[in-house]
């Protein structure tokens, strides 16, 4: 016996950036059965990872190259400025891409933004990572301009970034091969969407009984309590019960009349 059929997975990639935990621990949630297998893999080799059949899935960044891939987007980040904290542009909000024109400005080889024409005055030579990038900023080599996931991923006591209102605009996305989209895929899909345990396909229909057996646990409890309202009241006696009587005991030979 082998074990793909017996033992179904989920692999899932995702670029720089992006944090899944949150899609992961729903994923564990609805299909404990089915282990997730998380593979970071960077923006240039992303797409060539669904193609190639090493994930089922990935988090990317758009635009999706070519036509035979699906993609859902999910958001659009907040683009920003990586300067030293002694720099001029950490005393302000925010800037401009003009505000950055007498500064170096680095644009590493995986830049994930589409600039037309990049702000400030370019390097001698281009990094070939962010993470490179990062370490030249720090250096007082440049400025960086990034998505703000990535300045988090690349934080650093000794720099800050700020927002650049006016620069291009990274959008996040999900993506798999449309000729692969499998009951798994469908299964991501409605988490990442934000379907209900009801309304996703797939197997996480079935994660929906323990609601059920929790309603019974309520109607059981239900039932138990009755009983108890009928021994509040005592055995029928066929005299009206009076206000503020407490229990047969009381009433007796107790005289209401004089009770505060």
């Amino acid at each position: 016996m082998t074990g793909s059929e017996e033992s179904p997975s989920f692999r899932l990639a995702y670029v720089p950036g992006v944090t899944p935990s949150k899609w992961v621990r729903i994923w564990n949630e609805r299909l404990p059965d089915v282990p997730l297998t998380l593979l970071a893999v960077s923006v240039a080799e992303a797409f060539a990872v669904l193609r190639g059949g090493d994930a089922d899935a990935g988090f990317v960044r758009l635009p999706v190259d070519g036509t035979d891939l699906s993609a859902i987007p999910l958001y659009t980040e907040t683009t920003v400025v990586v300067v030293p904290n002694d720099h001029v542009v950490a005393a302000v909000d925010e800037v401009t891409a003009e505000d950055l024109a007498d500064d170096i400005v680095l644009h590493p080889l995986d830049d994930t933004l589409d600039w037309e024409h990049p702000p400030g005055r370019p390097a001698i030579e281009r990094p070939a990572t962010t993470e490179d990038a990062i370490e030249l900023v720090a250096a007082g080599v440049g400025l960086l301009v990034v998505p703000q996931s990535l300045a988090r991923l690349h934080h650093r006591k000794d720099l800050t970034y700020r927002p650049v209102t006016d620069a291009p605009e990274s959008r996040v996305a999900l993506s798999w091969p449309e000729d692969r989209t499998t009951d798994l895929v469908e299964d991501f899909i409605g988490i990442v969407r934000g379907r209900t345990v009801n309304s996703t396909r797939g197997r996480s229909t079935a994660q929906s009984q323990p609601k059920s057996k929790g309603s019974d646990k309520a109607d059981k409890g239900a039932a138990r309590r009755k009983p108890a309202a009928g021994r509040a009241t005592g055995k029928p006696t066929g005299k009206s019960p009076r206000t503020g009587s407490g229990a047969p005991k009381g009433t007796k030979r107790g005289k209401p009349r004089r009770r505060s």
